[in-house]
């Protein structure tokens, strides 16, 4: 693994884990009791005994890399470095950095976005999946849903539209059979291009996200596949429509560890 400038020390990024999961002083998570006694990089607590690490009671529980080397795997993942260039960066195999990219993308809060105004709603085929996605116009906010088979049918259009589109609101999308008539099954005014005369207005802000996916899952990962889609679509909106959880390691660790509460 490389040293870099971008990687904070040892004992900083275990005073920011400190921090952040304990506050001002650590403290026994199963009895509270703050006389804990710290033996190398573990702590014991004298009253129910229990020993414990810094990171015990987090999702990281289990990890078994050091910190640094944690640290390194997690900025390349923020800062969107490819698969292939960390594991020339940090001497992981492409199974382990894999298998990372994963775990960090597992742990991404849950957001959903109730799309209103206009919403211009499309969907996107993949082998064996259909990624059917909806951009309210001139925000970031996204909604998808990824469907097994490549023959969606007006169900799954207006499912999307029960669990994601508010009530009023304008629905734009092309000229699909699925979406006809969908004004009648949920309070939308819906209107659509006409792809073979040209017309292409109401679609084009989720055509270009569309885009944007798939040239993101290119030079992230390389290649795709299906089971992967939810997944990468995931993390992609997140990236779309939460930039700032990606701004640095720090950031991330902040929305995705809980701290230890003390009562």
């Amino acid at each position: 693994m490389y040293t870099l400038h971008q990687v904070p020390s040892e004992a900083q990024i275990r005073k920011y884990l400190r921090s952040l999961v304990f506050g001002k002083n650590v403290f026994c998570p199963s009895c509270r009791c703050r006389g804990v006694v710290a033996r190398q990089e573990r702590y014991h607590c004298p009253r129910c005994r229990r020993r414990f690490s810094l990171l015990s009671a987090t999702w990281l529980a289990d990890m078994k890399l050091p910190l640094p080397a944690f640290w390194l795997l997690l900025w390349c993942w923020t800062t969107q470095i490819p698969v292939r260039q960390t594991m020339a960066l940090t001497h992981r195999s492409d199974e382990a950095v894999r298998r990372w990219y994963s775990r960090f993308r597992d742990h991404l809060p849950e957001e959903v976005h109730i799309l209103e105004h206009i919403v211009q709603l499309d969907e996107a085929f993949f082998r064996e999946r259909t990624l059917l996605m909806g951009k309210e116009k001139g925000t970031r906010k996204l909604g998808w849903d990824v469907l097994l088979g490549t023959a969606p049918d007006r169900r799954d259009a207006t499912r999307f539209l029960f669990q994601k589109v508010k009530p009023g609101s304008k629905l734009w999308t092309d000229g699909a059979a699925i979406y006809r008539g969908i004004d009648k099954w949920w309070p939308v005014e819906h209107s659509s291009d006409l792809h073979r005369k040209f017309e292409f207005a109401h679609t084009s802000e989720i055509e270009g996200i569309f885009g944007n996916y798939r040239t993101f899952v290119r030079r992230m990962y390389h290649h795709h596949w299906s089971e992967n889609l939810p997944e990468y679509v995931r993390e992609f909106c997140f990236r779309f429509s939460s930039p700032e959880i990606f701004a640095s390691p720090r950031d991330y660790l902040s929305k995705t560890i809980s701290p230890v509460p003390l009562d």
